[in-house]
């Protein structure tokens, strides 16, 4: 669990709950349906337009990973291509064959290894490899943009919002107790679309980029390990590479 966004929701949801209460407003100010409906899903709307479907269920996928830590560990993926390194020096590369089968769950480092014992060239793996963290980071990145999308689809959608709230609102005008009311429900969507964009949108399409970021580094790692293997480095020399990878890690 990353408790850190989990703890950041938590402090944006109450110092606007802080702030609503300190000025004598009622807390429910805060809520109208109607405002959510225009903003949220005309926001969702707009996406869902300029996306494909696959990109769509990718992005929506990725929520999950706001909230926890990446499961892949730099550390312990240190530790394995260390030992990979010194049993392929001390009993050849095909001793590396049972690794492939029976310890490695990584589908990444399983294909990397399992082109390292079949003999590939060092070049071959180095562009089969490099095009996959390629080809998965520009996935991750479109992604992101939906979400950065959503951000700027909201602002503008809330003042929509906001000016049909206004309409209404203007039918109230011998009823003044009723305009001023009105007036206040039209600007929350306003809130809501320039809120969610800030609070919600934007730090979420920031966050998918930092966790694949970490995903990335633990790929080039794991690349440059199974090179350094194919070249049979030294196990010095290897582990001052891979230590510069986990000295870069942001999680």
């Amino acid at each position: 669990m990353n408790k850190l966004s989990l703890f950041g929701f938590v402090v944006i949801i109450c110092c606007l709950l802080f702030a609503q209460v300190y000025h004598g407003a009622a807390v429910s100010g805060l809520f109208d349906l109607p405002a959510f409906l225009i903003v949220f899903g005309g926001t969702l709307g707009a996406v869902m337009i300029q996306s494909s479907n696959k990109q769509f269920r990718h992005a929506l996928a990725l929520l999950n990973d706001i909230f926890i830590t990446p499961v892949v560990s730099l550390d312990a993926q240190s530790k394995k291509i260390q030992a990979w390194s010194l049993k392929s020096r001390q009993q050849g590369l095909l001793s590396l064959e049972k690794e492939v089968e029976d310890e490695v769950e990584d589908p990444f480092t399983q294909k990397g290894l399992a082109m390292l014992v079949d003999g590939s060239d060092h070049l071959v793996l180095q562009d089969v490899l490099q095009q996959d963290i390629d080809l998965e980071s520009e996935h991750y990145e479109r992604s992101a943009q939906l979400y950065e999308s959503m951000g700027g689809y909201s602002p503008t959608i809330g003042i929509i919002g906001a000016v049909l709230g206004l309409i209404e609102a203007m039918s109230y005008l011998d009823q003044p107790d009723k305009l001023g009311e009105g007036i206040a429900v039209a600007f929350i969507a306003t809130i809501y679309g320039v809120g969610f964009a800030n609070f919600i949108y934007l730090p979420i399409a920031n966050k998918i980029r930092l966790y694949y970021q970490y995903i990335a580094i633990y790929k080039e790692m794991t690349l440059v390990g199974l090179i350094a293997i194919a070249h049979g480095d030294n196990g010095l020399l290897l582990e001052r590479r891979l230590n510069s990878y986990i000295n870069r890690a942001s999680f």
